[in-house]
């Protein structure tokens, strides 16, 4: 004589197949930073909320804080600079929106920014970065913006289009990630890559 299964194993049964349901529904909670995907013609995608396993976390965001710190406002009012943005980015090849992202993170628009290290005007070029692109007042914004753009385009060549190697170059220079074979494990390069990529998207 067959017999019935008791009701509580109906039950655990019932349960765990609405588990693996729900599992399988809803996609995995992701963590916070920035992700990268490479599409089949080899343009690089970045975003903070992936929409696809393809894509793979490139900067962990380890830090609770972080993810709620505000972007850093504008110290002078980046319109006046748009002509000369688009003009430098036709020229050299190079989306206006990285332009806008780079100048944002490197000195907020301030033409007259000077860093620690001697980077000067908005796109905070190094001395011997400025002589070597011919740039005779480094504060100017049309002078600085050329060189800057065109520097960036270097780079962009030399890494092959790679966009985080590229920055992290544009950050700690060529040799340093020529050395490490890519982004050099430095926080302050990281946390580089990661404003300019975030700033990158809110400008496209």
């Amino acid at each position: 004589m067959k017999r019935n299964k008791p009701p509580f194993r109906k039950a655990f049964v019932f349960v765990g197949a609405f588990f693996c349901v729900f599992l399988l529904w809803f996609p995995k909670p992701t963590l916070p930073g920035i992700y990268v995907m490479v599409d089949t013609n080899g343009v690089y995608h970045f975003t903070n909320v992936p929409t696809s396993h393809k894509y793979r976390i490139f900067i962990r965001d380890k830090s609770s804080r972080s993810s709620k710190r505000k972007l850093q406002p504008f110290t002078k009012n980046p319109a006046q600079y748009e002509f000369l943005i688009h003009r430098y980015a036709r020229k050299y090849g190079v989306e206006s929106a990285l332009i806008k992202a780079i100048i944002h993170t490197e000195s907020h628009f301030n033409p007259h920014a000077v860093s620690k290290k001697g980077a000067q005007g908005l796109m905070q070029l190094m001395p011997e970065t400025a002589r070597d692109l011919s740039v005779r007042d480094v504060f100017d914004p049309e002078e600085n913006i050329r060189a800057g753009v065109q520097y960036l385009k270097m780079l962009l060549e030399k890494f092959k289009g790679n966009l985080p190697l590229s920055l992290a170059a544009y950050n700690a220079g060529p040799n340093l990630v020529g050395q490490y074979g890519k982004v050099p494990p430095y926080s302050e390069t990281k946390d580089y890559i990661k404003k300019v990529l975030t700033y990158y998207r809110l400008y496209r």
